[in-house]
Formats: C-alpha cells, structure tokens, sequence
C-alpha cells in the first residue's frame, strides 16, 4: 500500500520512501523542509492542514543577481540604513498553514523582522535587517522551505501602482451624509407638530444643507466632470441629465432653506448620490489579484548572467545585454533574447509563446528565440539583439496595444441617454410653457420638479448592478473578466476565432504513442524505475502513464543533461533519451521522441501529442450560429482531423505567424463581425488585443496569460457558450431595469407636471426606484448564475 509524503502528500514509492521521526518522505528536500521546521518549533506548520507544502527545488546560482545594488534598490519598499522592505509574489501560497508559517518567518532567522501574507494577491511583506541577512538570502530561505518567490522583469519597473479608494471615500461620505439627513427629515415628512421639533427645525435644516456640501461637492464631482466631459464631446451621456438633476436638487432645496419656505429635497439628493456610488462600487469591485495587462515583462528575468574573459560570470541587468554577448542560461531559466546556440545541444520550452507544452531539442548553431524556458541543464548562447529589438518583444510595438477598446465603444446606458435627456428636457420645456400660459407662480416649481423627479437614478443603477453581479458570479465560475464592460461587449459578439495549441489542446491529457518491441511488466518496472530519477517534462508524462506499475531503486543513476538519462536496475542498463544517446549513433540529429534501450539493445520510441480539450466539438456545436474559425501557427497536419471534429463550416487557417493572427481578426472586424478571440500564449496576444473581446485560456491562472479581457479557467472550456449566453441575458436584464425605472419616472412626472410634487413623494419614489432596481437585478442574474452551473 502507497503512503503518502507527510510534507507535500505525493506519493512515495515503498522501496524509495524516506523515513524520518517517524514520518514518510518522498525526497530529502521534503525531509530537509522538515527538519528546518522541527528544529524551530515550526511543526504547527503540519497541524493546520495535511500536507501543505512544496517539493523545494534546487537553486544554486539562480539568485546571485540579487548581489547587485542596483537590482536591489528597484526590488525594494524601503531600504535605510538598517531595515529592508521587500515585498514577494510566491506562488505556492494556498491555504492557512503556508499564511502561518510565512508569517512566523522571524523564527527561522533572527534577521527577519516581521513578514506579511497578503493572501489574495499571493505575496508577504517582509522586513528584514540588512546586517544579518540579504535579500538574496532571505530569498534562499524561502526556496529552502518551498516558498521560491518569482521575481520578473515587471518588478523592475520604477512606476509604483497605487491604488485608487477614492471610490471608497465618497461613497462613505455619501453614506453617512444620507443616513444623518434622514434621520433629520422624519419630522418635516410626517408633519410632527411638537413644540421642540418646531423650535429647532430650522437648525436641522441648516444641518442638512451642511451635510449636503460635502455629497454635492465632493461625492458627486465625477458625475459633473464627466457630464462636462460629454456636452464638450457633443455626447449626451449619462451622467448629463445626473448632474443636471443633482444641480436642481441642490439649487432648489438650499433655496427654500435660505427662503424658509420649505425642507428641500436633501435626503432625495444625498440618497441619489449614495446610491449611484453604491452602484459603481459594485461595478469595480473586480479581480484585482489576476493581471490583465501581462506582456513578456511579467515573466522575463530581471538579470543574466554573462560570460567575460576567461569563462568569469558576471550578473548584468538584462537591458545592458549587447549583440554578441556570450550568456550563461541555467535549467529552468527564460531566454531573455533571440540568440544563437552555443552549446552542442539542449531543449526548450516555448509553451509560454507558443502553448506547446512538448520541449523542442536544438543543436549548436541554432537559432533561439526570446521567451524560451532552458528545460536541459546549463547552456551558453550569443546574443544576436538587444531585448528591446529580439522578435517577442516587438510583438509589443504593434499600435493595437495602444488601442483602448473602452474609448471606442458606447455601454448600452449610454446609448439609452442620448433619447432619455431630450425626452426629459422636452417634457420640462413643455410642461413649463403650459403652466406659463395656465398659471405662472407654479412655472419655476413644474420646472424643476421635472428635473428632479426624472433624474435617470434607476436607469443609472441597472447596469452598474446587473453587470457587477454577473462579474462576481462569473468569477464563482472561474470566468475572470476585467471589468464590467467586457460584458456588453461579449453579449455583442457573433464570431468567434480560436488558437488550436494550448486553447483547443491541453498538455493535461497528453496522448503517448509507443512504437517498438512490446515491453512486458518487468521491463515497465525497469523504465519507469529509471524515469523516476528524470525531471524532464517528458520523462514526467510517460513516468505518470504507468500508474499501475511499481517502482524499485536503481543501484546507478546517471543523467546526461539534454541527450537523456541511464540507470541499473535489476542488473539491467535502461537508457532513456534521445535517439543519438539511446542507439549509440554518431550523428546528433535532433529528436524530439523518447527512445528506449536495455541493455544496449533498442526497443523502441515514445511520441506524445497533446490531445483535444473534452466536449470540443460540442463547445463548436453549441456556436454553431456564430461564424467561426481556428487559427494556427502550425502547419495543416491536423486539418483532417480537425475537419471531422468541427462544425463543416468552421474556418481553418494554418501557418499564421501572431502578426497574421493579428490582421486575420482585423479582417473579420472590417466585415461588420463582432469578433471574441479566444487563445493561450503570447503569440496570441496582438490579436487578443485587436479583437473585442479577448479570452485567455489558462491552465492556472495565476502563473501566466497574455493581455486579455477575460481569463478562463482551462478547466471551465465547455461551459464557454453558458458564459456567453449568460453575458446576452444580463443585457436582456438591464432592458427589464429601464421598462421598470420607466414605470416609477411616468408616476413621478404625473406629480411633477401637474405641480403637486412634495418633499415626501420625492423621498418616497427616488429611494424606492432605486431599491427595487437593486432587488429585481440581483434575483435575476442569480437566477441566471444558477442556470450557468
């Protein structure tokens, strides 16, 4: 019976298990991570969730440019003369015994001051004395204890990102302004005849107009900036026929407190306000952990390592490197340039660019391009660019990453209130003319009472709403969208392009072909035996395909970095690897195929292939309405198969470079389509850009995804048409929010028109329009939410 790690809860093979204090390993870093926690009273660690960490990787050297002052003062929140801020990003974060243990770091070292989890964003803050420990150690000690930051060139940058509560504060001030005029209002509604109301009425009055000031002046000043704004513009937003209804309620309600001829309208005008703030803040209230601004920033190194005089190492900042650089790339490290290899040979990782997740073997002479993962051990390269020209970065010198998709387009509140403020402003004129010829006294009330009773609160509160409820339900769903207006504009779309490798495939499911002689059990437990000892990507996939099959220990083990691995076992030499290294040959052709040897006699090779995303076809077929197409950088091998998953009329195209992609989307634009763009990589990422709706699928989201609009969970694929359908019933919703706010302004003109509008009336409608706009929206996308599962 398999036992599992007591530190990371893998599974441990019974002959290679590691017993300790009478616990079961599956490494010696487990066992190691272990200890340094024991030997600190730190096993608490282990009672607040089973198995919680991580397998600590080695890192020996990845962090010596973390010795450069300069790296270090960009890296840093504070640095003085004892004390050093930094603050993290750390991946592995995910329950509350890693927000315990981080936050205990000051126990493991005495040069740690205190540490800080943020939990949603994944980061601590920690602070620490520069005398007894470095930030390159402090770094080393998170590793150690399976914490290893990831620290990118986007941490570099000099621009500090604050963030903006101005939201928070005028909604507070609102809040408070409308509960304390409320409370003061009571009295005059129900016309309470007590002998110290009466005495002190005018007092509260005054309180109520110093209470408004702050709501009007400061609460409400982005509703007149943006309605200025529009009317410069000739747009008739919104906001317009808002701040001109603030205006008059604020205008007139201090005219019959400085008159004293009546209460006003203040608890209708801080309310409005309130609610209006309240909307927007529900709006906003988005994913702010996720970046939907990523580019190659967001995961380049922030230094290299170059090659100088006689094989000596110096660590450079990775925009000084220059053409003809020699440069050291370590295992698991980002190609920072296109550059030639130097090295016989190696494999890399382009699943970042591309979404392929299967290593392509490369030789000496070889070109790399910028973007690359090392996956073979250390190699040397030559720098044929700089970063800025290499041909990943200038992906990011396309104007359509200038384009703000949000300036071009018009929400649907704003399309309704180009009619709605004429409409208004016609009834107002009207009704005034009517009453100047009827009876003049009531013409400056009928006037503004107009106004105030048709101000578009409701209208504004329907989508605000609706569209912030389905962001927080489609985030339920792991649907992350940027902001609400992604939205209307998914609910828009009728084409939809989609990348094939890593949106349509998924390295998840990989499918493993073996051609050769038939092994039988023994020799499986002798492969997977040897595989066990491999870290490669490849070696991993095939070592997880032989689930059933046991393992026993090597009695040698012997890995060639980049051409494969050898090892004993039951005194029989299995080699795994490349083609060259496995049949003894002299040529050294690359082969991305894993070949097998026993005994130095071939057996036979393994390819693997990533396989189709499940319900594919049915996803297609559910668009099957929409014009649809799947672009590619590869070439058409798989069109047949493709052909006889997809819809007849689905678009094929092959061989697209990412600029290709880029105009093939432009192209359907110019068409009048309405195109969502639905891809993986940073090859993806112009046109994701250049479409109305970019969708990045992501295998886990808080690694990495291009820029986008959207991020999808991998995992969530199939459930991308309920997405869309839901975006297009949210936008049928927020039609429901008008016919009612319709309704409630068709009552409140009736008062108004026919001059018999009251404070009470005012009180009554505004607040009550706007509570039901709230109530019906969030039953409604609920229900739509509900339907989504």
């Amino acid at each position: 019976m398999k036992t599992t790690c007591y530190h990371c809860g893998d599974d441990c093979e019974p002959k290679t298990t590691i017993t300790f204090d009478e616990k079961s390993f599956c490494c010696n870093g487990c066992k190691t991570v272990y200890e340094i926690f024991s030997s600190n009273n730190l096993t608490c660690y282990y009672d607040l969730q089973n198995s919680p960490g991580a397998t600590p990787e080695d890192i020996k050297g990845k962090y010596d440019y973390l010795e450069n002052e300069d790296i270090i003062e960009k890296l840093l929140e504070f640095n003085d003369s004892t004390i050093q801020v930094v603050n993290l990003y750390i991946p592995h974060i995910h329950c509350s015994s890693c927000i315990w243990i981080l936050e205990n770091m000051q126990k493991l070292h005495l040069g740690i001051k205190s540490s800080q989890v943020n939990f949603p964003k994944k980061s601590v803050r920690i602070s620490f004395a520069k005398d007894e420990i470095s930030l390159k150690q402090t770094v080393e000690l998170l590793s150690s204890i399976g914490y290893e930051p990831y620290i990118s060139l986007e941490d570099y940058s000099t621009d500090n990102k604050k963030v903006d509560r101005s939201i928070i504060y005028k909604l507070g001030v609102a809040g408070f302004a409308f509960g304390n005029v409320m409370l003061m209002s009571f009295p005059e509604y129900f016309e309470v005849n007590e002998f110290w109301l009466e005495q002190y009425k005018h007092m509260f009055r005054w309180l109520m107009f110093a209470f408004s000031l702050p709501v009007v002046f400061y609460a409400a000043q982005d509703y007149f900036i943006s309605a200025y704004k529009g009317i410069r513009s000739k747009l008739l937003n919104i906001d317009i026929p808002i701040a001109l209804g603030v205006i008059v309620l604020f205008v007139r309600s201090s005219a019959e407190i400085i008159l004293d001829i009546g209460s006003g309208f203040f608890d209708s005008l801080t309310g409005l306000v309130f609610f209006l703030l309240l909307g927007k803040f529900f709006q906003q209230k988005t994913y702010s952990y996720l970046s939907f601004e990523r580019d190659y920033k967001s995961y380049f190194p922030i230094a290299v390592t170059k090659i100088v005089g006689n094989n000596q190492e110096e660590n450079i900042q990775i925009f000084d490197i220059q053409k003809g650089d020699r440069l050291l790339i370590r295992n698991q490290e980002i190609i920072p340039v296109d550059s030639i290899l130097m090295s016989k040979q190696t494999e890399i990782d382009y699943s970042f660019v591309t979404g392929e997740a299967v290593p392509i073997a490369k030789q000496s002479g070889d070109k790399l391009f910028a973007g690359g993962k090392q996956v073979a051990g250390a190699i040397e390269i030559e720098a044929m660019h700089l970063v800025e020209q290499s041909y990943l970065t200038q992906l990011w010198s396309n104007d359509v990453f200038k384009k703000d998709k949000l300036s071009s387009y018009t929400s649907i509140t704003n399309k309704i209130s180009k009619h709605f403020t004429v409409i208004v402003l016609s009834i107002a004129v009207l009704a005034s003319l009517f009453w100047f010829v009827t009876d003049a006294s009531k013409l400056l009330n009928v006037f503004t009472a107009v106004l105030i009773i048709a101000c578009p609160c409701a209208i504004a509160l329907a989508a605000p709403f609706t569209l912030g409820n389905m962001l927080h339900i489609f985030g339920k769903q792991k649907f992350y969208l940027k902001n609400a207006s992604v939205i209307e504009r998914l609910a828009e779309i009728n084409a939809l392009v989609f990348d094939k490798t890593g949106t349509l495939t998924t390295n998840k499911d990989t499918e493993i072909r073996y051609k050769g002689v038939q092994l039988n059990y023994e020799e499986k437990v002798q492969l997977k035996s040897t595989l066990r000892a491999s870290n490669h990507p490849l070696s991993r996939t095939i070592y997880n395909s032989f689930a059933a099959v046991e393992t026993i220990a090597p009695k040698m083990v012997k890995e060639h970095v980049g051409k494969g691995i050898e090892a004993v076992v039951d005194d029989t030499l299995v080699k795994v690897g490349s083609a060259p290294f496995v049949k003894n040959e002299g040529n050294h052709n690359a082969d991305t195929s894993v070949h097998i040897s026993m005994q130095n006699s071939y057996k036979g090779k393994f390819t693997l292939k990533n396989s189709y995303r499940k319900d594919v076809d049915t996803v297609f077929d559910k668009f099957s309405n929409y014009d649809l197409s799947v672009v590619s950088g590869d070439n058409n091998g798989e069109q047949k198969r493709l052909k006889a998953l997809l819809p007849k009329d689905t678009k094929l195209v092959f061989n697209q470079k990412p600029e290709d992609k880029l105009k093939y989307i432009a192209f359907l634009q110019r068409e009048n389509k309405k195109v969502a763009m639905i891809g993986d990589g940073l090859n993806d990422a112009g046109a994701l850009q250049q479409s109305d709706v970019g969708v990045a699928i992501s295998e886990d989201i808080n690694v990495f995804s291009p820029a986008c609009d959207a991020i999808l969970d991998a995992k969530k694929f199939q459930q991308l048409p309920a997405f869309v359908k839901a975006s297009k019933q949210a936008i049928q919703i927020i039609h429901y929010c008008f016919i009612i706010s319709i309704f409630y302004n068709l009552i409140g003109l009736y008062f108004a028109v026919t001059g018999q509008l009251s404070p009470v009336i005012a009180a009554i409608l505004m607040p009550l329009s706007s509570i039901s706009i709230v109530v019906f929206t969030t039953i409604a996308t609920n229900f739509v939410g509900r339907k989504i599962k």
